[in-house]
C-alpha cells in the first residue's frame, strides 16, 4: 500500500505506541488520591507538560479534549456562551475546517450570527477583510494556520493582532501545523488554539485546547475534569500517546519537513509533467511541506480514487470530514475553482513515513489512470 492520506491520519510513531502501551498498564483514576491515583496523575502530568512545551505554553493553559472537533467546540461554544448579549457574533474565513464551519452554521440557526470572510485565490485570509468584518457586535473570530486541503498557510499572527486591536477573541484550528512547521503560543497571537494527535503520529481520541491564561470559557457540560471544562475521566492511555508523539514530532520536524517537501515538490513536478491539464492549487503561497493539492482538468476525482485504491495507492478529494459529500469542496470554491474543477481536484498529502519509492510508485501509477478516468467519464 501506498500511503498518501496523512493529512486525514498518519501512522502513529513508535513513541506514542510505547507511551500507549505503558499508560494501559496503569490503572488508577487521575482524580484520586490514593497511590493509584497519583501514578495515573503523574503520567497525566507528563503529557500535559509534554505538549505544553511543544506550543511555548504552561502545562496549567491546556485542556485534554478528544480531538479537535472537540477542542473547536469547546473554543467556540465556551466563548459565546459567556459574550454579552450585544456581542455574539462569530467569525469565520471561508477555508475554515468542516467542524467549525458546520458549528457555524448550527450556531446560527439558534442564535448568534455568523459571518464569513472570503478567501483570496491563493487561499490566504487576508488581514483587511478580517478587520472590516470585525464590528462592535463580533464576539470571536477563526482562522486555521495550515488548511488541511491544500496546505496554504494563513497569515494567523496578522489576523489575530487585527482582532486584537478590534477587541475580538481569536481561535486558531492549528491541527494540521503542529509538528509539521513551528508554532508557539507566545508569538501566534490567539487566544484558544486547538491540535489532535492523530495529525502528528498520535493515537487517535486525544486532542487538547490551549486557552490562554485568565479566559474564561463556559463548559460543554457539567465535571470537575480537566478544570471543569471538559468533564469525564481523561483518556490516559491517549493523552500519554498524544504527549509522546508531539515530542517527537517536534524533535523531528526540521528534518523531516525538509525531506517531505522535497518528495512533495518531487510529486508535484512528476504529476504536471506526466498530466496534461493538471494544476497545482496554492502552489503561489506558502504551504505546508507535505500537501499537493492537484486538480486534473476533466478527470472525476472520485472515480479517480477508486482506481488509485484499486491499484494500492491511497490519497482523498479533501478533507477526510467532506468524505460522502455530494457537494464540491467549499475550501477550493473559495479559492476560485468552478465545481467542475473542485470535483477534478486530488489531495496527496505526505508524512513522516513516506518514503521516495512511495512517490516515485505514484508517478507510475497516477497519469495513466487519470487518463483512463478521463476517457470513461467524459468531463460534463
Amino acid at each position: 500500500m501506498i500511503y498518501l492520506d496523512h493529512n486525514a491520519i498518519t501512522p502513529m510513531r513508535p513513541e506514542a505506541i510505547a507511551a500507549v502501551r505503558a499508560a494501559l498498564e496503569v490503572f488508577g483514576n487521575p482524580s484520586s488520591v490514593h497511590a493509584a491515583g497519583r501514578a495515573a496523575r503523574d503520567v497525566l502530568d507528563r503529557a500535559r507538560g509534554q505538549v505544553a512545551a511543544a506550543l511555548g505554553a504552561a502545562p496549567a493553559d491546556l485542556v485534554f479534549t478528544s480531538g479537535a472537533t472537540e477542542s473547536a467546540a469547546l473554543a467556540i461554544r465556551g466563548v459565546l456562551a459567556r459574550a454579552p448579549a450585544g456581542r455574539r457574533r462569530l467569525v469565520v474565513t471561508a477555508v475554515e475546517h468542516p467542524c467549525v464551519l458546520s458549528l457555524a452554521r448550527a450556531l446560527e440557526r439558534s442564535g448568534p450570527p455568523r459571518t464569513v470572510v472570503p478567501g483570496a485565490r491563493r487561499g490566504r485570509g487576508a488581514p483587511g477583510r478580517v478587520r472590516a468584518a470585525l464590528g462592535a457586535d463580533v464576539a470571536l473570530a477563526c482562522a486555521m494556520r495550515a488548511n488541511n486541503e491544500t496546505g496554504v498557510l494563513l497569515p494567523v499572527p496578522d489576523l489575530a493582532h487585527a482582532a486584537r486591536e478590534a477587541g475580538v477573541l481569536f481561535f486558531c484550528d492549528a491541527v494540521q501545523a503542529i509538528g509539521k512547521i513551528p508554532l508557539d503560543v507566545r508569538t501566534l497571537g490567539a487566544d484558544l488554539v486547538a491540535l489532535t494527535g492523530q495529525k502528528f503520529g498520535g493515537p487517535r481520541g486525544a486532542g487538547a485546547l490551549w486557552v490562554t491564561p485568565g479566559l474564561p470559557l463556559a463548559p460543554l457540560s457539567g465535571g470537575e475534569q480537566e478544570r471543569g471544562l471538559r468533564p469525564g475521566t481523561e483518556n490516559l492511555p491517549g493523552i500519554a500517546g498524544l504527549g509522546a508523539a508531539i515530542e517527537a514530532a517536534c524533535a523531528a520536524r526540521e528534518e523531516e519537513a525538509a525531506g517531505i517537501g522535497a518528495l512533495r515538490d518531487r510529486l508535484e513536478a512528476g504529476l504536471l509533467t506526466a498530466v496534461p491539464r493538471a494544476r497545482v492549487n496554492g502552489a503561489d503561497a506558502p504551504r505546508l511541506p507535505g500537501t499537493a493539492s492537484v486538480t486534473f482538468q476533466g478527470c472525476d476525482a472520485e472515480a479517480l480514487l477508486m482506481a488509485m485504491d484499486v491499484e494500492g495507492l491511497c490519497a482523498s478529494a479533501g478533507s477526510a470530514c467532506h468524505s460522502g459529500s455530494t457537494t464540491p469542496s467549499g475550501v477550493l470554491l473559495a479559492l476560485g475553482l468552478s465545481e467542475a474543477e473542485a470535483r477534478s481536484t486530488i489531495r496527496f498529502s505526505l508524512g513522516w513515513t513516506t518514503t521516495a519509492a512511495d512517490v516515485d510508485a505514484a508517478l507510475r501509477t497516477v497519469p495513466p489512470l487519470v487518463e483512463r478516468v478521463r476517457a470513461a467519464i467524459p468531463a460534463a
